[in-house]
């Protein structure tokens, strides 16, 4: 596993953001609002591109109707070229979506969280890639969930067992050390 202080290998390392459509960033959530998360999250892609890592963004379509409620999109101007886009119909990112295959054809055995809800597709997603056995860290600060005590419990109960918990800051790549 990654000491807690060490930089990630870009080669080795994806950003998976979760749910950051326009119709959950609106949410009322917390501990943070849906706005922060986004920019929290859209400067942790900016490192990771920087670096070379490559970034996941995973967003939700609900199964079995004819049409995606409103603000079903990922939130205009996230996603850049290069990144990779998954679509899921569960909550997390992994079941019949190819992620892991996606992730494995580029050699990553660690993935950095961020997202909405904490609790439910950051959580599901990083619960499914833990059995696969890749590496986790979580950026704390990328994430709100419906509640604070649902974030609370995800990012102080849940989420130290499965890998590291950090805040966005401290997410470095090894070229960006230093």
């Amino acid at each position: 596993m990654t000491a807690p202080d060490a930089p990630l290998d870009p080669a080795r390392t994806a950003l998976v953001l979760v749910d950051l459509m326009d119709r959950i960033v609106a949410l009322p959530l917390a501990p943070r609002t849906g706005d922060e998360v986004l920019l929290t999250a859209q400067e942790l892609a900016a490192r990771a591109r920087t670096a070379g890592a490559p970034v996941v963004l995973v967003r939700v379509e609900r199964p079995h109707v004819d049409a995606q409620p409103p603000g079903s999109g990922l939130v205009e101007g996230l996603a850049q070229e290069g990144d990779l886009v998954v679509v899921k119909r569960t909550i997390g990112g992994f079941h019949g979506t190819g992620l892991h295959e996606l992730l494995a054809e580029r050699g990553v055995t660690t993935l950095v969280f961020g997202g909405i809800a904490t609790n439910l597709g950051v959580e599901s997603t990083a619960r499914a890639a833990a059995d696969l056995g890749y590496e986790l860290v979580f950026a704390e600060d990328a994430m709100a969930a419906l509640t604070a005590d649902e974030h609370r419990a995800a990012t102080a109960l849940n989420f130290p067992r499965l890998g590291q918990v950090r805040p966005a800051a401290e997410v470095v790549f090894a070229d960006q050390a230093g």
